[in-house]
């Protein structure tokens, strides 16, 4: 009896992944094999179970890879996808260097005073994303609060436009994201041995020398963690780059939206997700490998 309730227990969250994550993907992998049509819903081929093996037959032979054709062929969603991966991977550059030093001073500080730190770093979610995102709007704009405050402190001559451009989406996802890189570092940070700084020192290393022999490598698998819980997200971000950006500045969250609710081009917007879930796949099955080698080097 105890074997086959550890045996539920373990299975449930497999049962959850299948019904809740491979099921769904599933269906969008066959939308994005089918064709667009006008039709409820819209697109051919739909299985008729009643048909029998003859509609079976019937259904898989009509399925191509036309809309995987069409993103490799049109321009725009290659631009979209570089675009995608661009803004993703300048953002979570932007976000390291700035988390880094905030994550490290909450860990240095007194204990007191970390849970509190803690606590500011976590605030703004207690907020809704789409507020957030919208007071950005009325910052960034031309008779906004950081135009007014640049000019009263002579920084410029002339109110700037920030918004609809690339700066104000970098700014966006930073100020969003920045939790998802401070909290990863600070937990990875805050568990090291203080020790190691002080034979470090003794040993005739300068603080400086110290930080990049020591703290810094010891701190890479949260690097890492922050990294992956901002690139990905990043990369398909659609809220940010749709509010504070331009038609210029067009990202695949955008383009998939688009295909899917305007155009109504389910094929074509389920081979757009399928695509990004693979090109996100890469890293982390990269994340995956390099946790295996630090596990073999301990072992």
């Amino acid at each position: 009896m105890r074997l086959w309730q550890r045996r539920a227990i373990l299975l449930f969250p497999y049962a959850w992944l299948l019904l809740f994550f491979l099921a769904p993907f599933v269906i969008v992998v066959k939308i994005s094999l089918s064709q667009t049509a006008i039709a409820q819903p819209p697109y051919v081929p739909v299985l008729d179970v009643s048909a029998g093996w003859a509609g079976l037959e019937g259904f898989f032979s009509a399925l191509s890879l036309d809309a995987y054709r069409l993103l490799v062929s049109d321009p725009i969603y290659l631009l979209s996808y570089l675009k995608s991966l661009t803004v993703a991977a300048v953002s979570t550059v932007i976000l390291l260097v700035v988390g880094y030093p905030i994550a490290y001073g909450v860990a240095r500080s007194p204990r007191h005073w970390q849970p509190l730190l803690v606590m500011a770093v976590v605030l703004p979610f207690w907020t809704s994303f789409l507020i957030r995102v919208y007071a950005w709007i009325n910052i960034l704009q031309r008779d906004g609060l950081l135009n007014d405050i640049l000019m009263r402190l002579h920084i410029i001559a002339a109110p700037q436009a920030w918004l609809a451009s690339d700066t104000a989406i970098y700014i966006g996802m930073v100020y969003s994201y920045l939790p998802f890189m401070v909290l990863p570092l600070y937990a990875t940070l805050e568990k090291i041995d203080m020790t190691l700084l002080e034979a470090a020192s003794d040993l005739g290393c300068t603080p400086l020398r110290a930080f990049w022999r020591v703290t810094f490598p010891l701190s890479v698998p949260g690097i890492t963690a922050g990294v992956l819980l901002c690139f990905i997200p990043i990369v398909g971000e659609f809220v940010i780059p749709d509010l504070l950006g331009s038609s210029e500045s067009l990202m695949i969250g955008q383009t998939l939206w688009t295909e899917f609710f305007a155009n109504r081009d389910w094929p074509v917007a389920s081979a757009i997700a399928v695509t990004l879930l693979g090109i996100l796949v890469a890293p982390i099955m990269l994340y995956e490998r390099l946790q295996r080698r630090q596990l073999e080097m301990f072992e």
